[in-house]
């Protein structure tokens, strides 16, 4: 069906999204000996994407070419998804990569890991490995906590750091997005001493009853005056969110027409999109419909 037997030629012609996320609310609720924290948050997949095509070769060579040059490394995660996919099959099997990066990086949008996620489950159907989505979610997670989502490709609640995931119905809202371009390192957000890592556990039925607080919010605002004050300009025209750690800040809107005419609200010299939150991964989505023509 799918894989190196399919030519070349049917793999160049496609490109794969690796769509971004929201963190609709995050809770810290414990912190483990090794330092990670137990958190609670919810995922929200969005129709706003990097984009990614893969050519198969039988060299065993995993090239990558990035629209941004100083991503065009081995330490990128698209080039580590590819290696640790390869070393687990034990196949001296190669791919190009071409990424043209879109999301903003150190946005808290998770393009590196959405990156990722399209790596390992793309690869898996161009070399013919025959992983499961478990498979390819645990081999993420040793990528980073937010790749498994990613893989799973709907929205969920998480727990643990992350990678406990349970599906969850969420309306398909659009989103206002504001990318503050200021970095957020979220090492120094979760060491911050005013962060409170004990705080109660939330149920589902909290959090679809409004229970929405980020409690990295305040924490990045104080540490941060320029996305404070940006905070404080956005929150003047809607209830503002923060995913993540930051750094980027979002609003819930009911319609397009309702986000659109917030974004025209919004200085003109932000770097703001409108999204519409989806129930399933736009990658997933292709990739069903991309091994239907193939069966």
């Amino acid at each position: 069906m799918g894989g190196v037997t399919l030519g070349v030629k049917l793999w160049a012609e496609h490109w794969w999204p690796a769509p971004a996320k929201l963190n609709l609310m995050l809770n810290v609720t414990g912190q483990r000996k090794n330092g990670y924290h137990e958190l609670q948050t919810v995922f929200q997949i969005i129709g706003f994407s990097d984009w990614l095509n893969f050519i198969p070769t039988t060299d065993g060579v995993i090239k990558l070419n990035c629209s941004s040059k100083e991503l065009q490394n081995d330490e990128n995660l698209v080039v580590r998804a590819a290696t640790l996919l390869q070393q687990k099959s034990g196949k001296d099997l190669g791919v190009k990569i071409e990424l043209k990066k879109i999301l903003p990086m150190g946005a808290g949008l998770g393009g590196g890991s959405s990156d990722a996620a399209t790596t390992l489950l793309i690869l898996n159907e161009v070399w013919e490995l025959g992983y499961s989505v478990e498979e390819l979610a645990a081999l993420g997670l040793t990528l980073g906590a937010d790749v498994p989502v990613f893989i799973w490709g709907k929205s969920a609640w998480a727990e643990g750091v992350g990678e406990r995931l349970t599906a969850i119905e969420l309306p398909e809202k659009w989103f206002v997005v504001v990318n503050s371009n200021l970095h957020c390192s979220t090492k120094e957000v979760f060491a911050h001493k005013s962060l409170t890592r004990d705080n109660p556990a939330i149920t589902i039925r909290a959090f679809l009853d409004g229970q929405e607080d980020n409690v990295c919010l305040p924490v990045v605002r104080q540490m941060n005056q320029k996305l404070d004050f940006i905070y404080k300009q956005f929150s003047s025209f809607s209830k503002v969110f923060m995913t993540g750690t930051g750094s980027s800040l979002f609003a819930k809107c009911e319609s397009r027409k309702q986000a659109v005419t917030l974004l025209n609200k919004l200085p003109g010299n932000w770097e703001k999109w409108v999204v519409k939150g989806v129930s399933e991964s736009p990658l997933q989505k292709s990739l069903k419909q991309f091994l239907n023509l193939l069966s």
